[in-house]
């Protein structure tokens, strides 16, 4: 069992940066792989971003690599979202999530999830 609590999330305007926190809890949650998710009223949760156990590699959706960057540090037991140029179409609610399958781009491959942190971006 893994649990985390989201935390950074907050109002901003175009163009800002911003980090989320991602602070865990469990046996070995060192040993998942940490993704980060969005979901928007009306819309399906989003794939942002994931980095393998130890932080050796990072995977990220075309649709924000050139603007986010996942990271983490284990001795803290903490996974980060940093989140740079900023536009009101990333609104939000930003989560965190781990799995152990080989499979980490969706959802459906996720088992633990945290309680999600509000990123609202105005114009």
């Amino acid at each position: 069992q893994v649990h985390f609590v989201e935390s950074g999330g907050r109002l901003v305007q175009a163009g800002d940066s911003l980090t989320l926190f991602c602070t865990a809890s469990g046996r070995d949650v060192n040993t998942y792989t940490i993704g980060w998710f969005r979901q928007s009223p009306g819309n399906e949760r989003e794939f942002l971003g994931c980095i393998l156990w130890g932080g050796r590699r990072a995977l990220y959706s075309d649709s924000v690599k050139d603007r986010f960057t996942v990271s983490r540090d284990d001795g803290r037991d903490t996974a980060y979202l940093q989140m740079n140029r900023l536009t009101p179409d990333d609104t939000a609610t930003y989560y965190c999530a781990a799995t152990k399958s080989t499979s980490r781009l969706k959802v459906s491959d996720y088992d633990y999830w945290g309680q999600g942190t509000q990123v609202t971006v105005s114009s």
